[in-house]
């Protein structure tokens, strides 16, 4: 059954372990965010009758670029957008981009903004929405920041991240963030084995169990919420922020 149309939703699709992937749909037109995999998103957009517009690509990595060439094989048309510093490893990628871009898709603005931390190149994409029905601005940040979390440095280094991070920190509180994975649930178990009295965490922490339990993702999360209970977020200093990304990765539950 296909779906009504829609002005304006972003739909997830979870897949692998723990990937989510993004679409996000306005007027029956699609744009697919970091798909890890092909065929749950031929799927969905051919189910709920939508044509593919883009996709966007955070960073290189396979569980982010997995799916694309299988989908642009369904909607050969449709465009790819990746950082222009990926180019020799997203070769496909039809729009090179560069941060602080101005993009328009979907007819809604879009900012691109240089995050470099995860991977050396890695890019998010800022929608600041000014429909009085909808004010959330939208944040897709791949694996940049997570709930109550970000990415290790797999190519970045810790001062990159720390800028990058406050990149995201100076956006609005009320930006939705729809990062690229569903890390929530131990990013705040272990943020609470270091700040065990935390109430921001231990709240954060006992509401996410209950979602997890019920089968519902925790993400997307708000800023403002980010900025109370996720400690990257919360670091001070690049050398705060590195000493708790060493600590993060050394981690065992």
């Amino acid at each position: 059954m296909k779906t009504e149309k829609k002005n304006f939703i972003i739909h997830p699709i979870p897949v692998l372990k723990d990937n989510i992937i993004w679409i996000w749909v306005k007027d029956n037109e699609a744009v697919v965010v970091d798909p890890a995999i092909s065929q749950p998103v031929i799927s969905w957009l051919k189910d709920n009758g939508v044509k593919l517009n883009c996709i966007l690509q955070t960073h290189h990595h396979e569980d982010h670029i997995g799916g694309t060439e299988k989908i642009l094989e369904e909607w050969p048309s449709a465009s790819v957008i990746a950082s222009k510093g990926d180019i020799d490893l997203i070769p496909f990628q039809t729009c090179s981009v560069i941060g602080n871009e101005s993009l328009v898709i979907l007819n809604e603005q879009i900012k691109v903004i240089s995050v470099p931390g995860h991977t050396k190149n890695h890019i998010a994409y800022f929608l600041h929405r000014s429909n009085k029905n909808t004010p959330d601005p939208v944040l897709f940040c791949g694996d940049t920041l997570f709930g109550a979390g970000c990415g290790r440095l797999l190519g970045g280094t810790p001062n990159q991240m720390f800028d990058s991070l406050n990149k995201i920190k100076s956006l609005p509180d009320n930006t939705k963030i729809y990062c690229a994975h569903e890390y929530t649930e131990s990013n705040l178990q272990w943020a609470q084995s270091i700040y065990p009295q935390d109430l921001n965490i231990r709240t954060r922490l006992k509401d996410v169990i209950t979602k997890r339990a019920k089968g519902l993702l925790t993400i997307p999360s708000r800023l403002s919420e980010e900025r109370k209970s996720n400690l990257f977020i919360r670091a001070k200093t690049s050398k705060e922020f590195s000493e708790l990304r060493f600590h993060k990765d050394n981690w065992k539950r």
